[in-house]
């Protein structure tokens, strides 16, 4: 179990966003964002505020790469690709929240 609430909502953000990465091919920030608000039907959004230095700190655990490329729209961008460490992590990222909502869950059933 995580430490404390910003551990916790860390841990949301990089399995969403590592979800998405294994998903294709490499992604630019923004459509990252995107692909979440939409697969997630609007109901999830994720600020730029959050994902860069979220994808920063993946990039430096070794989870994700970057490289610059050019957007649809024809701007430079960095994209970022899952790496197979970041692969791992997905995984036991997705265990850690399958566990923590069958939790929540026995909790909402029992009260």
């Amino acid at each position: 179990m995580r430490d404390n609430k910003k551990d916790q909502l860390q841990g949301t953000l990089d399995l969403l966003v590592l979800r998405i990465l294994s998903l294709g091919t490499p992604m630019h920030g923004f459509a990252i964002t995107e692909r979440i608000e939409q697969i997630s039907h609007d109901v999830l959004r994720v600020e730029a505020g959050s994902l860069y230095p979220a994808l920063h700190r993946m990039a430096e655990a070794g989870w994700v790469k970057s490289s610059w490329g050019v957007s649809e729209n024809n701007r430079k961008a960095r994209f970022y690709a899952i790496t197979p460490v970041g692969r791992r992590r997905l995984a036991e990222e997705e265990t850690h929240w399958a566990s923590l909502t069958a939790a929540v869950g026995r909790v909402l059933k029992h009260t």
